[in-house]
């Protein structure tokens, strides 16, 4: 890639309005051949909308385009793919009944000579995409099926399905664990190495530093400027994105890790889990997990995609009802059926999937907040409205929710400002022990600071928090100890204070995360991580 040639797309002055919204003022960008083009901002700076523009999902818009110097018009996908861009959506674009070859060609399907589906072809084509993006996934099997991370490669791949000259990747990694990043960024080499034009819109600074040339930043719908990544520090850019300095975007104190002679909020010992009983069933079975979180402590669960993170804080919460091994909750036995009930034990649920597990997205703010916790305000079979309105605006205030009014309907926030809603929801029910499951997915770093700061007030209160995420500097940064499974098995542990065992290090992380060997006994544990890290 280099400036002195004909950018392979050029945008000037793009506007775009909304009623009451003006989304876009005069937005310019240019991303030459080959080049991997960062765009950065806040939640709601404008990002998506502008991509959106070029991908003609909004058909009415102000400016020009212009792709290899033509000045084109783009008012329909169709328009956007015949001019050789595709992109990938933050929010997953798939017909979760079809098959997954259906999805990546669907309104494009190939035909036999008699004018049938050439399903032979389709199969043959998408198990050569996924297998470039290291999914052993049956062409045939349908979405639903999938888990949200395999849905977000399965995204990819049917963006790559045609003659691509411009992709947009709108938080291509954020439900993906390192292993599946480095695949994707090999594709994404691959692909500029063709002469691929890659805008690529993400909120993992380190991700940028790593494979991005150039970053134009927005700001409130503005065009705030544009930088070559390459001797361009991390301030700056969150300065341009935020208009103010950001501190530590781990602002978690410095301190010793939780005390031993602590109180055991959660005791977790021989945990199973049952293989998937059905096509709709995703889970993946989890064989004799020990844990423990004590109040006041943080402790990570790390892992590749289809570790089982996601299944120990789903059947901790009873969503999957019964499952074997002994648990107990502030030294209580406790028995996982349901999710009210773990609810009443003093347990919450930051789900993985805000949108399709955590809120309601055609209601408000006011009735996702206090959904969770609505038999505090309710009796007799009556909602005391004024005692539930009066919960929520304290919570939303805590929170800084950016909303207009507590009626506002959350579908309409950005998504970090949902994400507060889901934490605002938990915390109305007053746990003692918090799950996380990737609370800072898809998120910009102002949410994600504030989110952060969130979790270490909690911990300081003496919250015990079992946090799953995919960003491993997320979990050394935050976490007091870091547990790592591997297809169901724990395989490893860590601690933020090396003196208190083996040292959390990326590298000791992604050994122990790719340790096939089950692992069952902790002193096993640290003495095989004691060799790694």
């Amino acid at each position: 890639m280099t400036e002195a040639t004909e950018p392979v797309l050029r945008m000037r002055g793009i506007a775009k309005s909304f009623p009451g919204v003006r989304a876009l003022s005069g937005v310019d960008l240019s991303v030459h051949a080959g080049e991997v083009a960062a765009l950065l901002g806040e939640n709601g700076a404008g990002k998506s909308t502008l991509m959106n523009v070029l991908a003609g999902v909004h058909a009415d818009y102000e400016g020009e385009i212009e792709v290899a110097g033509e000045r084109v018009g783009i008012h329909s996908p169709r328009d956007a793919r015949r001019h050789g861009i595709a992109m990938i959506h933050q929010e997953l674009n798939l017909v979760p009944e079809l098959s997954i070859a259906d999805n990546l060609f669907l309104g494009r399907e190939p035909r036999t000579r008699r004018g049938t589906l050439d399903r032979r072809a389709m199969e043959a084509r998408t198990a050569e995409l996924l297998a470039g993006l290291g999914l052993d996934l049956p062409p045939r099997r349908p979405v639903r099926r999938c888990r949200i991370a395999e849905r977000q490669l399965i995204e990819v791949a049917k963006a790559l399905l045609g003659d691509v000259r411009i992709l947009v990747m709108d938080e291509p990694t954020s439900a993906l664990a390192d292993a599946e990043v480095r695949r994707l960024f090999q594709v994404i080499a691959d692909l500029s190495g063709r002469g691929v034009g890659v805008i690529y819109i993400s909120h993992r600074m380190e991700e940028l530093e790593e494979i991005a040339d150039s970053v134009t930043v927005l700001r409130d719908g503005a065009y705030i400027g544009r930088r070559d990544m390459a001797g361009t520090s991390r301030d700056e850019l969150i300065s341009m994105m935020v208009g103010r300095p950001l501190g530590e975007l781990f602002p978690r104190e410095d301190r010793e890790e939780a005390d031993d002679d602590r109180d055991e909020r959660l005791v977790v010992e021989g945990l199973t889990l049952a293989p998937a009983t059905g096509a709709d069933d995703l889970r993946r079975p989890l064989h004799g997990i020990d844990l423990t979180v004590r109040a006041g402590e943080i402790v990570g669960l790390a892992g590749l995609m289809g570790a089982g993170r996601s299944e120990v804080l789903e059947s901790l919460y009873g969503v999957h009802g019964a499952v074997g091994g002994r648990i107990l909750l502030d030294g209580e036995p406790y028995r996982p059926r349901t999710p009210a009930a773990a609810i009443r034990r003093g347990l919450a649920l930051v789900a993985e999937d805000r949108k399709a597990q955590s809120l309601v997205l055609g209601n408000t703010v006011a009735f996702n907040t206090s959904l969770a916790a609505l038999g505090r305000y309710t009796r007799f079979s009556r909602v005391n409205r004024r005692k539930e309105r009066a919960a929520v605006a304290g919570i939303v205030d805590d929170l800084r929710v950016k909303a207009s009014s507590q009626d506002t309907v959350v579908g309409t926030l950005s998504g970090g400002n949902q994400q507060k809603v889901v934490l605002g929801k938990c915390l109305l029910t007053r746990p003692t022990v918090l799950l996380m499951d990737e609370p800072t997915r898809g998120i910009d770093v102002g949410a994600k600071a504030e989110i952060h700061a969130l979790m270490s007030r909690l911990a300081a209160d003496g919250t015990a928090i079992l946090a799953v995420s995919s960003e491993l500097p997320e979990l050394i940064a935050m976490c007091d100890r870091i547990l790592v499974l591997c297809e169901g098995r724990l395989t490893g542990e860590f601690h933020r204070d090396p003196a208190r065992g083996p040292e959390a290090t990326q590298e000791a992380i992604l050994a122990a995360a790719m340790d096939r060997e089950a692992v069952t006994d902790p002193r096993t544990v640290t003495q095989l991580q004691g060799t790694t890290s």
